[in-house]
C-alpha cells in the first residue's frame, strides 16, 4: 500500500534487496562478459574482419542472459552488496549529432547506445541531486540507492561503448541523444513526487532495452551482438526492479492489457 510516507509498492527491505542481488549479478556476470565480450571486439576490430550476424542470434543471445538475470534481479531475496556511485557523468545537450552521423555500421550502432547512455546517466544524476535537495517530497532511502547503484551501471556501459569507438579511431560520445534530451527535460520538470520520477526512469530503460533489441538487425559482427546481448538484459533488469516498485504489471500495456514484455514501439 502507498501513502505519503512510503509512496512505494514494494517494501524498504525488499527494494534493499533487489538493488543488491541487481548490483552483484551485474559484478560477477555481467561486468565480466561485458569486459570478455569489449576485449573481443576491439581485437576484431583491429584485425579488421567482420563475421555477420543476425537478429535471431542477437535475441537468442540476450534472451539467455534476460532469463537468468532479470528473474534474479527481480524476485531473489537473498542480501549483496551494492557498489558507490561512479565519478564520472555525462553532459546533456542536443549537439554531437554530426559526428554520429559520420558513422556507419556497428559503429553508428555503438554511438547511438553511448548516446543514450550518458541520458540515463544525465537523468539518474539529476534525480539523486533534486532528491537530495528536497525538491521531490520524501524519497525512501531504498530509492536513493536504487538510483545512484542503476547510474553506476549505466556509466559502465556508456564508457564500454565508447572504448569501441576509440578502438576505432572514432571520437568518444560523451552527449546525450541529442533527439530525447529535449522530452527527457520537459517530463523531468514536471516531476514533483518519487512515483513520478520512477515513471521517468522506466520510460528510459525501456527506451534503452528496445533500442538494443530494435539495432540487433543492424549490426554486423558477431563480437557487436556479444556485447550489446551482455548490456541490454540489465536495463531490462532495472525496468523490472521498477515494474515491481511502482506496483504495475510487468511489461508494455495499453488500455486492452499486457503487450509483448519488450517490444520495439519506443525504440530510439
Amino acid at each position: 500500500m502507498r501513502d505519503h510516507q512510503n509512496p512505494m509498492a514494494a517494501s524498504e527491505d525488499e527494494v534493499h534487496r533487489m538493488t543488491g542481488d541487481l548490483d552483484a549479478l551485474h559484478h560477477d556476470v555481467g561486468m565480466p562478459a561485458m569486459k570478455a565480450s569489449l576485449a573481443e571486439w576491439r581485437e576484431h576490430l583491429r584485425s579488421g574482419t567482420t563475421k555477420p550476424t543476425s537478429r535471431r542470434v542477437f535475441l537468442l543471445g540476450t534472451g539467455g542472459l534476460i532469463g537468468a538475470g532479470a528473474l534474479a534481479a527481480a524476485c531473489s531475496s537473498s542480501p549483496s552488496s551494492t557498489s558507490k556511485a561512479a565519478a564520472a557523468g555525462a553532459s546533456a545537450g542536443t549537439s554531437g549529432s554530426a559526428t554520429q552521423a559520420q558513422l556507419s555500421g556497428d559503429l553508428a550502432v555503438a554511438a547511438l547506445a553511448a548516446s543514450l547512455e550518458n541520458l540515463a546517466v544525465y537523468a539518474y544524476g539529476a534525480a539523486i541531486s533534486a532528491a537530495k535537495a528536497g525538491k521531490l517530497g520524501t524519497v525512501p532511502p531504498a530509492i536513493s540507492q536504487f538510483a545512484v547503484t542503476v547510474r553506476t551501471q549505466h556509466v559502465q556501459h556508456a564508457a564500454a561503448w565508447n572504448s569501441i569507438l576509440t578502438a576505432a579511431g572514432k571520437k568518444r560520445v560523451t552527449v546525450t541523444d541529442p533527439t530525447l534530451t529535449p522530452t527527457v527535460n520537459q517530463k523531468f520538470a514536471q516531476v514533483t513526487n518519487v512515483t513520478e520520477l520512477g515513471q521517468l526512469a522506466l520510460l528510459l530503460e525501456n527506451i534503452a532495452a528496445q533500442t538494443y533489441q530494435a539495432e540487433a538487425s543492424k549490426l554486423h559482427s558477431s563480437k557487436a551482438v556479444a556485447v550489446a546481448s551482455t548490456i541490454q538484459p540489465v536495463e531490462m533488469q532495472h525496468a523490472a526492479i521498477l515494474y515491481y516498485v511502482l506496483g504495475e504489471y510487468p511489461g508494455i500495456q495499453n488500455s486492452s492489457g499486457p503487450l509483448a514484455f519488450n517490444p520495439t514501439t519506443q525504440a530510439a
